[in-house]
């Protein structure tokens, strides 16, 4: 049970990751639920990543630096998700 509650626990803080991501860019984004999902998740695992190779470790509350780091790094995917198909429509 506890893999699947890791899983359960990663998608939804990549769903959140995703929508605060996308809260933060200017103008309407044309990405979908899941895509958005999909991104926040990503960079939810980035802002882990990054977050462990910088040093952090667990903290006795929120990890406000490691939220801010996987938000940019969402904000990045969903931009660059957007510039790709851009791209294919034109």
């Amino acid at each position: 049970m506890g893999t699947i509650g890791a899983i359960i626990g990663t998608i939804i803080f990549g769903a959140v990751i995703g929508a605060l991501a996308r809260l933060v860019l200017p103008g309407k984004q044309s990405v979908s639920t899941l895509i958005t999902v999909l991104l926040g998740v990503a960079g939810a695992l980035i802002g882990s990543a990054v977050w462990e190779a910088i040093g952090g470790g667990p903290t006795r509350g929120i990890d406000w630096i490691r939220w801010f780091i996987s938000i940019a790094a969402a904000a990045g995917l969903v931009v660059g998700y957007e510039s790709i198909m851009n791209r294919r429509k034109a």
